[in-house]
């Protein structure tokens, strides 16, 4: 998948890099279909505690690729006469789902073009690292588009008035502006990449990878029920993870002032 993406495991973590250079890192189908794949491949692995997401050569992900778009007007529609662009387009929706879904935490380092998709890609993630000269961007509505895919993602990460601004303007946000609106965490230089990835992967690491899980879950539950539905579920699961071998260790360790099983070389 070299061609597409670079996948690497170091640390406790699956590095994916999205490869596609000369394109500024544009989303094709087939990359679509690729990172799907690399993340149902380790969603049951506990062993890999967090997946960094990167783009190479500068810039993270210049959005769909819209060689890719025109193609799909001449293909043959589904069984259910559903346009096909909008089965592909709904596929790019999905994989959005499954980034933000992630059982472990996702860590997206954004540079250069943050644009479209690579925008709404940015809004999944549990940690975003804004990089000094980062252009984060929703160009669609000056292609005569809408941003179908991501603009649910982007609603819920920065609120409402912020991505309608964002969306009906097409204005630039630079690495500063995405942290000031709540997309991104920190704003960094290329120079302080390696030490902030290292840290937050190291925190990361000394926390239980179910209650990581558990706890992603329960927060995208948020809205989705009455709180008082909400808040018995929550219940239920606290008691589940409170008599789980995890939550046994890791309070056996605070007890004992020791290192959970987990956290061993964190």
């Amino acid at each position: 998948m070299s061609e597409i993406l670079e996948l690497d495991r170091a640390d406790g973590a699956l590095h994916i890099t999205l490869n596609r250079p000369r394109r500024r890192n544009a989303m094709s189908f087939a990359m679509v279909d690729a990172l799907l794949a690399a993340l149902a491949d380790v969603r049951e692995d506990r062993s890999v505690r967090a997946i960094v997401l990167r783009g190479s050569e500068g810039n993270f992900c210049s959005g769909g690729d819209i060689k890719d778009l025109a193609s799909a007007r001449s293909a043959v529609p589904d069984p259910d006469g559903r346009d096909p662009i909008a089965v592909v387009n709904r596929r790019f929706g999905t994989m959005l789902q499954a980034f933000e879904a992630a059982p472990q935490p996702v860590i997206a380092i954004c540079e250069g073009a943050v644009l479209g998709g690579g925008f709404g890609l940015a809004c999944t993630a549990d940690v975003t690292f804004a990089v000094q000269g980062a252009r984060f961007r929703l160009p669609e509505t000056g292609l005569g588009l809408t941003p179908a895919q991501v603009m649910p993602f982007i609603v819920r990460r920065i609120g409402l008035t912020q991505a309608r601004r964002l969306a009906v303007t097409g204005a630039d946000l630079d690495a500063a502006g995405a942290v000031r609106i709540g997309l991104a965490h920190e704003h960094l230089t290329a120079t302080q990449i390696d030490d902030a990835l290292g840290g937050i992967l190291a925190r990361i690491r000394r926390c239980g990878p179910e209650a990581v899980a558990a706890t992603k879950a329960l927060a995208l539950a948020v809205g989705s029920a009455p709180l008082d539905a909400l808040l018995d579920t929550a219940a239920d699961g606290f008691a589940e993870r409170f008599r789980s071998a995890e939550a046994m260790a890791g309070m056996m360790a605070f007890i004992g002032k020791t290192t959970p099983p987990w956290a061993e070389g964190a």
